[in-house]
């Protein structure tokens, strides 16, 4: 795609279409897991029994901790580990049906508390629509200069009472100033003015050095990288011959909307991808983060009847109640979130168990992908302890 115009993502008329017309349609439809940790297993379609095979409520799973950590040098080859094979393998002492892999809901639900980590509040958008709420966790690490211009926006109330302006199809949801500077028309003078401490220029953000960064390789081939994994829960690719990494755009990632100009991004405009991963997108935008939680909010909108999904009536778009930070409520109202850590034996069992599908699956993959491993996120337990009332006959 490299003779492909630059990439408007911001730009709200005409300077849109040429590669916009090319990427999306190269875009294939396909299911897109979810990245909560209810949605961490595959479920029978047809309403059968959940994949894999599922303890009983209340049984105990042991998650190994022994599996090897991913090497990069050595991605996993089926094929290969299947010729490896003896001809002729032992047979178990008992079969599959008593004793069940632990299948991913298995695993997410007896993680210990040491393989989740907080999120923290002063890097938690809380976006407030008519229909609910959407909580996505900027990544400092990736683009500093952009989330700290995000965090000055949300302190000072920019996004209060703007809109969703476009809802593209299998592609991205996308908000900000309906009135913002358009460089296709020239219109200028209209857009809502910058809160103090917000800059209204910054230098692109697209990539990082990955000497230092704490990446954890999948075995697994990407067609987009050299190597691939996650970094603190966020997709993750890599280059090891360019030193570089970058964060990927997944299903639910979320990046700062610009024009034709490399560094016209600020963060006043964002977007979210609901469709299958725009992986062609990468390198060319600034990545800020994902959401967490509240994508159904974000990926059922009504469809943009415009041109690239943009609503061309001002009555169509989804105004904005709210975006604040986590760290700007009361510690008592803000949201508790938690996120799988990507760096434990917890989650290479997770990955494991993700690429060996059994129960109601016929046909195991033996193959997953960054966009596919999203790390699960859950609320933070609250520990209660009651206690224990003794009654006078008891004491008899």
């Amino acid at each position: 795609m490299s003779d492909l115009p630059a990439v408007p993502i911001s730009a709200p008329k005409s300077t849109w279409s040429p590669l916009w017309t090319a990427v999306t349609a190269l875009a294939l439809t396909v299911p897109v897991l979810g990245i909560s940790a209810q949605a961490a297993d595959g479920a029978n379609p047809a309403g059968g029994a959940h994949g894999g095979a599922s303890a009983s409520p209340g049984a105990s799973t042991s998650t190994s901790t022994s599996e090897p950590a991913a090497n990069p040098s050595k991605p996993h080859d089926p094929v290969k580990a299947a010729k490896a094979a003896p001809a002729h393998a032992p047979v178990p002492a008992a079969s599959a049906a008593t004793q069940p892999q632990p299948t991913s809901a298995d695993i997410i639900a007896t993680a210990p508390a040491t393989a989740w980590r907080e999120v923290d509040p002063d890097s938690l958008l809380i976006m407030t629509l008519p229909q609910g709420e959407a909580y996505i966790e900027l990544a400092p690490r990736f683009a500093p200069r952009h989330v700290d211009n995000i965090r000055a926006l949300a302190r000072g109330g920019y996004w209060d009472g703007l809109a969703i302006l476009r809802v593209q199809d299998n592609y991205v949801t996308q908000w900000g100033d309906p009135d913002a500077d358009d460089e296709d028309t020239g219109t200028k003078g209209k857009a809502r003015p910058f809160p103090t401490g917000a800059a209204p220029h910054l230098p692109a953000e697209f990539d990082v050095p990955l000497k230092g960064l704490p990446l954890n390789v999948l075995p697994d081939v990407d067609g987009w990288a050299p190597q691939a994994g996650h970094v603190d829960g966020f997709p993750v690719a890599a280059d090891p011959k360019t030193g570089r990494a970058w964060m990927a755009h997944c299903y639910a990632t979320v990046g700062a909307g610009r024009g034709n100009d490399v560094d016209s991004s600020t963060g006043a405009e964002l977007y979210v991808v609901i469709g299958h991963a725009p992986r062609g997108l990468d390198l060319n935008i600034t990545v800020v983060g994902r959401v967490l939680r509240g994508m159904e909010d974000l990926s059922s909108l009504p469809r943009g009847t415009g041109r690239l999904g943009f609503y061309d009536k001002p009555e169509q778009r989804q105004t904005i109640t709210r975006i604040t930070l986590a760290s700007a409520l009361p510690a008592d109202q803000r949201p508790q979130l938690q996120v799988l850590r990507t760096d434990t034996p917890t989650w290479q069992a997770l990955l494991h168990a993700r690429r060996h599908r059994g129960g109601w699956f016929v046909h195991s993959p033996e193959h997953t992908e960054i966009c596919s491993a999203a790390a699960p996120v859950r609320n933070k337990p609250t520990d209660v302890k009651l206690e224990k009332i003794v009654s006078p006959e008891s004491r008899r």
